[in-house]
């Protein structure tokens, strides 16, 4: 899954980054390159006030540290049925590892089923489309915000449903990263309250831009993401852990042993974008 490829690249990246740090010259350093598997991203997300019917899985393989991109997975057969009984196809881009569907139909609530077909072996998994609250119109700018009061910070908003217990994906994309961050968020303690959100960087400046993508996501997705957020050393923590493989929900029922990386995730999504003052 992209997602999961990119937060172990950031992980490992930062370890070699101060290895590095202090020498003459750059170094490779050698490292064991485990037999590819099977990376699945299946993030079916359905944009607020748009059709959804248009979705895309990605399907590529684990690779070695220092090549530059991820190879993807040609010649698989991949359905989602929904609880109708109804399937939706999704067909390849020819030699893309892209498998893209034109008819999905999203359904709040509803639980999907995917499967994956591919040299043999049967992969399947299984999730529940879960809404999102809108991103409230309102943002603040605050230009004294940061831990030192030094740095511009904005914040957006969004009412938590107090009628269930719901769980949250935030996706924060500004222009001095290629990556955008990622914080997952319940409502344990703040049910059916205004929910905050900040976010601080010590280059904004009048004219960034910065986009804000809350995603509505099942507990299961909560507890996966939390776990891969933490090993990946982008807690936060000063004193994070080991970066660690983090196994998702995607199941192979012919072979084990040869399990894929990567989720099946079904979320309703709000975006806003947002203009530095």
């Amino acid at each position: 899954m992209k997602l999961l490829q990119k937060i172990i690249i950031i992980s490992v990246g930062l370890f070699v980054g101060l290895f590095l740090t202090g020498c003459e010259k750059a170094i490779n350093v050698p490292l064991k390159t485990a037999s590819p598997r099977l990376v699945v991203d299946a993030s079916m997300d359905w944009m607020k006030n748009t059709a959804g019917n248009v979705q895309k899985i990605v399907l590529s393989t684990t690779t070695g540290y220092y090549s530059p991109e991820f190879p993807g997975v040609s010649g698989a057969v991949i359905t989602v049925t929904n609880a109708s009984n109804t399937v939706f196809s999704f067909v390849e881009t020819p030699g893309t590892g892209q498998y893209i569907c034109s008819n999905f139909l999203p359904v709040m609530g509803q639980t999907y089923h995917l499967k994956i077909v591919l040299n043999g072996e049967t992969y399947t998994a299984s999730e529940t489309f879960t809404a999102v609250p809108k991103i409230e119109d309102h943002i603040v700018q605050n230009n004294e915000g940061g831990e030192m009061g030094d740095e511009i910070e904005v914040t957006f908003s969004y009412k938590d449903d107090a009628s269930q217990a719901n769980s949250y994906l935030n996706s924060i994309r500004q222009p001095y990263s290629p990556f955008p961050e990622l914080e997952v968020e319940d409502d344990e303690h703040r049910d059916g309250n205004l929910m905050e959100e900040s976010f601080s960087h010590e280059k904004f400046k009048t004219g960034d831009q910065v986009e804000f993508k809350l995603y509505g996501i099942s507990r299961s997705y909560y507890n996966y993401m939390f776990k891969l957020i933490l090993a990946s050393g982008n807690d936060g923590n000063p004193f994070p852990t080991t970066p660690s493989a983090v196994r998702g929900n995607i199941v192979n029922q012919t072979n084990g042993e040869n399990y894929a990386f990567g989720y099946f995730r079904l979320a309703e999504v709000d975006s806003k974008i947002y203009t530095i003052k």
